[in-house]
């Protein structure tokens, strides 16, 4: 159904007009879920990012607003994810040292960068670049980045000062300072992780064994951090060397502003680019995964806005960029969530504990956030599309292998900037090569099929080559080059027919090829025809001096030109392929 105009831009008019007290409630539940998960898992990837712990906090507040309002998700929620602050740290950290008013900035500007970036892409209804950076790609990405996210996490579980954008850098600092590791915080480290595999893999099922309802039970499963918390406070800890979280202001978002000097905006812009880039394509997948389950519609070119707008919001209340979060909008899901607002009355739960509940978390271990990240991003990690790609395609694993190489040693710009050339590199070799078949007649029948794979019928005067992609610059000259070969092994030949099934758009480069064999067949006296060449293309042909200089006939069907060149009746059977 198309929305009218307001709605197309608003999506909360569609579903709001029909809001009712069983929606409400489903959010209501959903919301609370969410919001116990989100606040020990906003200060991690604060931390991840390099930001100040309420920072977390701050970006999963106004964003989800936001996106609730220009989304068309009813499930996903928004808000700081690890990839994504994995990236700002890596970004921004190449600006500012972490901890000072400037590396705060620059975050917000790249929220900023960010959000614009999505906002315009989604306006002028650009979403579809996203499909340049192939899933293969992106997987490797991801599981490159969550090694490196969970390596980086480790100087946190041992009590240590380690740093490092890639994985040999980070290595070498934690053993260079292996000797100064803190035992207790080891072994909370060790604990909390532990905890959270065990929550994750072993407590909800068994407090469903319990008699707790499922809500119930995924309520109790996030509780996880709360027992790391009261050790801390109870045996002070904290002055034995444990990090902790420290005070949080009790305070709603800040009114913030980026920064707009022209130096600050180009060093951050290919960032931004790269960050809108991955957010997107997560979120989207997310998004599309979750709505398929309530045959729901989700519109990428209206989600780019609804990121974008989330994005300037985090640059506007002190946040960093943000995007849509796997496990939390799974969650958000199964926790019962009926429409975007679920995510308004999230932000409403964590704007109540930034005010009330932040003094709670001050003896939070940094130990159990970084366990809570280990936790996530390995559930990232995926070797096994290495084995696909390979089984698959070894052009998809050229890719994969390239960017998850690259990612590990070189650090995430390098390699999603990899990831994304490599991926087009992958998409103009394909169709640079395109399939090309010479067929012939299946006996008895009006099909045609590949000479190499089936028993046809042929005749030696004709060439019929069946073209299985649209021609355009990278492909032309190979149709050319083909099609000499082709020829050239049929002395007897008088007639080439170029069969257009699965051609659906030609160029002005692919018109010049046609144009250049149609007068080198016809300097050696052979005819030029068309099959089966599809209406757009046709229309496009006839806006051309093409048609008129073509020396043979475009007929409808490949069997009307094997009706009218004699092909039929009288051929010998092709070879079979083994």
């Amino acid at each position: 159904m198309t929305l009218p105009p307001p709605a197309r831009y608003l999506p909360i008019l569609e579903w709001g007009r029909r809001y009712d007290r069983g929606q409400f409630t489903g959010d209501m539940v959903a919301a609370v879920i969410v919001t116990i998960m989100l606040i020990p898992q906003s200060l991690a990837y604060a931390l991840l990012a390099g930001m100040p712990p309420e920072a977390g906090i701050y970006a999963s507040i106004a964003p989800i607003v936001l996106y609730a309002i220009f989304g068309t998700s009813r499930a996903l929620a928004v808000g700081p994810v690890a990839v994504v602050s994995l990236m700002t740290a890596a970004a921004v950290g190449n600006i500012a040292e972490s901890g000072t008013a400037g590396y705060v900035t620059a975050a917000l500007t790249l929220a900023f960068l960010s959000g614009a970036m999505l906002l315009a892409l989604g306006l002028f209804r650009l979403g579809f670049l996203a499909n340049f950076l192939s899933h293969p790609v992106i997987a490797g990405f991801i599981t490159a980045s969550g090694i490196l996210i969970a390596a980086s996490q480790l100087r946190h579980s041992l009590g240590i000062e380690a740093e490092g954008h890639n994985l040999v850098e980070i290595l070498a600092s934690l053993w260079a300072h292996l000797g100064e590791v803190n035992l207790i915080t080891a072994v909370l480290g060790a604990s909390a992780t532990a905890i959270l595999f065990w929550v994750r893999g072993g407590l909800k099922p068994l407090m469903k064994r319990m008699g707790l309802g499922p809500r119930m039970a995924d309520i109790g499963a996030k509780m996880g951090p709360v027992g790391t918390t009261l050790a801390v406070w109870a045996l002070d800890l904290s002055a034995k060397g444990v990090a902790i979280v420290g005070e949080v202001p009790q305070s709603l978002p800040p009114l913030t502003l980026p920064a707009f000097s022209p130096d600050l905006l180009s060093q951050l812009f290919v960032p931004a680019l790269l960050i809108s880039v991955i957010g997107f394509v997560e979120s989207i997948s997310v998004a599309q995964t979750l709505a398929a389950k309530k045959r729901q519609r989700i519109d990428p070119d209206q989600e780019l806005i609804g990121l974008g707008s989330a994005n300037l919001g985090a640059a506007f209340t002190g946040g960093f960029p943000v995007t849509g979060g796997f496990s939390r909008s799974v969650v958000n899901f199964d926790a019962g969530a009926e429409t975007s607002a679920a995510g308004a009355f999230t932000a409403v739960g964590l704007a109540l504990a930034a005010l009330f509940l932040t003094p709670l978390i001050y003896f939070l271990p940094k130990a159990t956030l970084a366990a809570t990240i280990i936790v996530a991003v390995l559930s990232l990690v995926d070797f096994s599309i290495l084995k696909r790609a390979w089984a698959f395609s070894h052009a998809d694993f050229a890719a994969v292998s390239v960017t998850i190489l690259l990612t590990l040693l070189f650090g995430v710009e390098a390699g999603v900037t990899a990831g994304v050339v490599t991926s087009i590199l992958v998409h103009l070799y394909k169709t640079s090569r395109p399939h090309m078949a010479v067929v012939g007649r299946v006996p008895g029948t009006e099909h045609f099929r590949n000479v190499l794979r089936h028993e046809v019928e042929t005749q030696p005067h004709v060439l019929s080559l069946r073209v299985d992609e649209s021609l355009y610059f990278p492909n032309a000259r190979f149709l050319e080059d083909q099609l000499s070969g082709y020829a050239a092994d049929k002395p007897e030949l008088t007639d080439v027919v170029l069969m257009f099934p699965a051609v659906n758009e030609i160029d002005l480069s692919a018109l010049e090829s046609l144009e250049a064999i149609n007068t080198r067949l016809k300097d050696a006296g052979v005819r030029l025809h068309l099959s089966e060449v599809k209406g757009p293309v046709m229309d496009r042909l006839k806006r051309s001096h093409f048609l008129e200089e073509l020396t043979g006939e475009v007929f409808l069907s490949q069997h009307e030109a094997a009706c009218k060149l004699g092909e039929s009746g009288t051929g010998r059977p092709a070879r079979q392929s083994a």
